[in-house]
This record gives C-alpha cells, sequence and structure tokens, in this order.
C-alpha cells in the first residue's frame, strides 16, 4: 500500500494538499469535517485503498494546504474539491460533516460525480438548525480561550450519548485552556496540524455550513448514486437532516451504523465499520440501491 502527498492548485491560486493512499484502481476523494484533517481519514483510506487509489485532502487553512483568505466561504470550498476532482479523474466522493455539505454541493455543479457518501451534513433546514453553538464558540475564540472554544463546539456537536454534554464546560474548558497554551510553541511535523490550529478553523466551516442553509429539493436535480450515511448515537438534528435528504432523494441508499455516531469515520472512531458499507456503494458494478 502506498503512500505519498501532491497538491493541485485552487482558482484563487491557493494550494491544496492531499495524501494519496494506495495505488489500485479508480480514484476516490475523502473530504474531512471541521476541526480535523486529512490525518484524520487515514485509517478509512488504507481501508479503501485495497480497491481505490484514495486522495484525503487537507481542506484550506490545514497542514499540506495554503491558508484561508478573505472572503472563504462555501463557494470557495467547492472550487477546492473540483481542482481535486480535475486533477486525480475521480468519480467518487465521500464527506463527513462539513465535508459532506460541500461533497453534496459540489455534486450538483459537477455531473461527473458519479458515486456520492456523506456521512451527516449538517445541512439546515424547515427549522432544522446546526449551529447555535456557533456564536459562544465566537466569543471564546474572540476571548483567547481556545480549549473553552472547544468545548462549546463538542458540547453543541456531541453525540446524543456524550458524557461532555452532562457535565459543567468550565470544569472541562480551565484544564484544556491550560494544556493548549503549555503546548502551543511546539514544534509539529511536516503536514501535521496542531489541535490550536483545528480549532480556530471550525469558525470558518461554520460559516461554510451556514452559507448551505435551505430547502433540501434543490438536491433533487442530482443525478449521482447517494449514500447516507449515520449512526444510531448521533445528535437528532444530524438524524432530521437524513430523514430530510431521505424523502427528497427517494432512490438513495440509507446506512444506519449501530452504536457509533458522529466521528465515526474518524481515526480515533470505527472507521472500518463505516469502510464496509462504503467499499460495497463505491465498487464499481456494485448497485447502489
Amino acid at each position: 500500500m502506498g503512500t505519498s502527498t501532491g497538491s493541485v492548485t485552487s482558482p484563487d491560486g491557493t494550494t491544496i494538499g492531499y495524501r494519496r493512499i494506495g495505488e489500485r484502481g479508480s480514484a476516490v476523494v475523502l473530504l474531512h469535517g471541521a476541526g480535523q484533517s486529512s490525518g484524520n481519514l487515514t485509517r478509512l483510506a488504507q481501508a479503501l485503498s485495497c480497491r481505490f487509489t484514495v486522495y484525503v485532502p487537507d481542506r484550506r487553512g490545514r497542514g499540506l494546504s495554503g491558508p484561508i483568505r478573505d472572503g472563504h466561504g462555501l463557494q470557495t470550498e467547492v472550487e477546492d474539491l473540483c481542482a481535486l476532482l480535475d486533477a486525480s479523474g475521480a468519480a467518487r466522493v465521500f464527506g463527513l460533516s462539513a465535508g459532506a455539505v460541500i461533497a453534496i454541493e459540489t455534486a450538483l455543479v459537477r455531473p461527473d460525480i458519479r458515486r456520492l457518501a456523506l456521512y451527516e451534513p449538517p445541512l439546515s433546514f424547515n427549522g432544522v438548525q446546526h449551529a447555535g453553538w456557533v456564536p459562544r464558540y465566537e466569543q471564546h475564540l474572540e476571548a483567547g480561550r481556545p480549549g473553552a472554544a472547544l468545548i462549546t463546539v463538542l458540547k453543541g456537536t456531541g453525540d446524543r450519548t456524550s458524557v461532555l454534554r452532562f457535565l459543567p464546560s468550565a470544569l472541562l474548558a480551565l484544564p484544556l485552556d491550560a494544556v493548549i497554551r503549555h503546548t502551543a510553541d511546539r514544534v509539529m511535523p511536516d503536514g501535521a496540524v496542531s489541535p490550536r490550529e483545528l480549532i480556530s478553523t471550525v469558525r470558518h466551516d461554520a460559516r461554510t455550513v451556514m452559507q448551505a442553509e435551505g430547502k433540501l429539493e434543490r438536491f433533487s436535480r442530482l443525478t449521482c448514486e447517494v449514500l447516507l450515511m449515520g449512526g444510531t448515537r448521533s445528535n437528532p438534528p444530524l438524524t432530521a437532516t437524513l430523514d430530510g435528504l431521505s424523502r427528497v432523494l427517494p432512490n438513495a441508499r440509507r446506512v444506519v451504523l449501530p452504536r457509533v455516531g458522529h466521528t465515526a469515520a474518524d481515526n480515533s472512531g470505527r472507521p472500518f465499520l463505516v469502510a464496509r458499507p462504503l467499499l460495497a456503494f463505491l465498487l464499481p458494478g456494485v448497485p447502489a440501491g
């Protein structure tokens, strides 16, 4: 199993770096979510590399990619993904969380995407909201308290069974702020991203996700095969969005994974559980339904 790195250039001149894992079969792109980098999806990529050449980009502002620029938002993210699709020839895309939002919006303008797998995209519609935690997160970030900002994100997006939901924020945030300050000057390996850097990127992901708010019916014109994925432990708004997408995409396949939540595809979750139905969906000749 070969692993290498490379890059493409987005239309605004920003470098988008990626990890390429495996060298057999068609190309697949895996798009990470908020507070993550390409490194979070390496175990999932390895599981898919038995049949595919897997590209895992660092979305801009992280690791191998260039900085986030003024005016960054959903359109920028779509352009970044399109640049990688053009270079890799990939017609199969998997997106996690905010990455899934970018993936489905890209599929609207890229009919060459033939198979689209989405793990719990936080699309807001018809009263279903995903960003109520954002103002408090922004306040903590502006106050120089990245630990408190992270706890706000985790509480706002965490699984319905997460113990973090029931613990006082101050009890968790104070020691975390201290740890982040203590490690702020630690040198990271090339291509790696520090937790402090990832925490600050969440504000851009929140903006990207909020720009995608609107009626889900616009996705009914998708021509690709779609796989909707989620976990039984994820918070109710994420399940509600998958329910909404199922209604407007009646031919989409739906997979609900037991005993996992929103970050199942992450290295720290159960990526090999995610990989099994994902491989079946992505493989050529396998029906999507």
